[in-house]
């Protein structure tokens, strides 16, 4: 939290806490930021809790980049499960913050407005 980049999850019904992640990375040349470090309660896993926020982000990060990136260990197939699931395309590597080598899924602006996520009007 105290970076101003974090956001939490909260259950409507009751206001809990039911997760988080933040925007990471923001690269004005390549008008890129990064969604990662996103947890939500097992409770939440399987559901539409990790679309919405993923969708909320990608909105916002929209409206002042033209890419978005998640980088994710090459053995978390759970993760790139997820990222895949809400259009994101493997990119190729890049070392990310931790020094360890990390596989690139990317979303374009472009391939947001007729992707998965896109509401209903």
């Amino acid at each position: 939290m105290e970076s101003g980049g974090a956001l939490i999850a909260l259950e409507l019904a009751d206001g809990r806490v039911i997760g988080s992640s933040r925007f990471h990375g923001y690269d004005d040349e390549a008008s890129e930021v990064e969604i990662g470090w996103s947890f939500l309660a097992r409770a939440y896993w399987g559901g539409h809790y990790n679309g919405e926020m993923k969708r909320l982000m990608l909105q916002h990060a929209f409206r002042f980049v033209e890419n978005v990136v998640f980088l994710i260990g090459s053995e978390n197939r759970r993760s790139r499960r997820a990222v895949e699931k809400i259009g994101a395309r493997l990119a190729g590597t890049r070392v990310g913050s931790d020094g360890q080598e990390k596989v690139v899924y990317r979303i374009t602006a472009e391939g947001f407005k007729g992707g998965p996520l896109v509401e209903d009007t």
